[in-house]
């Protein structure tokens, strides 16, 4: 009997996590292809790119709006030139019944204008009319490239009164992503945590992006999780493709833990939707 119920706890953990996803998509032109394979109404949020300015992801957003989906734009403080344009993207979002929205700093090196880090662009959001009834700020599990973990603590604390939740970088440890979670807890960080985590991808490609975006550290644990041979080993029986289910059965007993706070799943799909979709609804099947 125990077993059982241990069973369906961890079912309807991993169901919790895998339910109702987070989608994230890059506002690039593959875009409009990657909606054809997502659930009916999912959740995406989608990137600011450094190549790009803010109205490509704003015009996504309207786009993808439009046709059902519940859209959950990055609004990056570097890519902000004023009040007057944050007024302006709010107007634009908020016509198309954009409820969330998500600041980060964002990776330009030089700001587009006056906004230099997500506080100062939350604290004007906090003044104008265009009230969102969510909005998300960073977390970093492994810390950040460039940033001191007390400088992350501070950022945290600052920011915190001004959202709703919380939206960790991409990890694949979750014993990283558990022990992150229990530091900003005891230092008073009550926010929901929507939790990133890599999609299905070729691992020679996951490895390259992830390095890029700066988790290294996530990457050196992918590599040693077994051994280098185990990572072979895995490498080839996967067909080389990368999957999220260590990360779902590592953080399936904290699902339903109040004092974690994990409210779901961030996927990082990086434009590469369907076989992280079918991975999902495998995977739920097996539940």
């Amino acid at each position: 009997m125990l077993t059982t119920a241990r069973s369906a706890t961890k079912s309807d953990a991993e169901s919790a996590l895998l339910d109702n996803p987070r989608y994230e998509l890059m506002p690039f032109d593959s875009f409009g292809d990657q909606l054809d394979h997502l659930p009916d109404g999912a959740t995406i949020t989608i990137t600011a790119s450094p190549t790009l300015d803010l109205d490509a992801t704003i015009d996504w957003a309207e786009r993808a709006a439009e046709r059902g989906y519940e859209v959950v734009p990055h609004i990056a403080a570097r890519y902000v030139e004023d009040e007057q344009h944050l007024a302006s993207i709010s107007e634009r979002l908020r016509g198309v019944g954009v409820t969330d929205i998500f600041v980060p700093g964002g990776d330009l090196e030089e700001p587009v204008g006056k906004f230099d880090s997500a506080y100062q662009l939350l604290r004007a959001l906090d003044e104008l009319e265009y009230d969102f009834q969510d909005v998300g700020i960073t977390g970093y599990p492994e810390g950040h490239g460039f940033l001191s973990d007390e400088t992350l603590a501070e950022s945290m604390a600052k920011k915190a009164p001004h959202a709703t939740y919380i939206s960790t970088q991409l990890c694949y440890d979750p014993d990283a992503i558990v022990e992150w979670t229990e530091t900003i807890r005891n230092r008073g960080i009550e926010l929901p945590i929507e939790v990133g985590i890599p999609g299905v991808m070729k691992y020679q490609k996951l490895i390259g992006i992830s390095q890029k975006v700066g988790v290294g550290d996530s990457v050196r644990f992918l590599k040693k999780t077994s051994g280098i041979l185990g990572f072979i080993k895995q490498f080839v029986g996967s067909r080389g493709k990368y999957e999220p289910d260590d990360l779902v059965d590592g953080l399936a007993p904290y699902v339903n833990d109040p004092e974690y706070g994990f409210a779901g799943l961030h996927i990082y799909t990086f434009n590469q939707v369907p076989d992280t979709e079918s991975w999902r609804r495998q995977r739920l099947r097996s539940v």
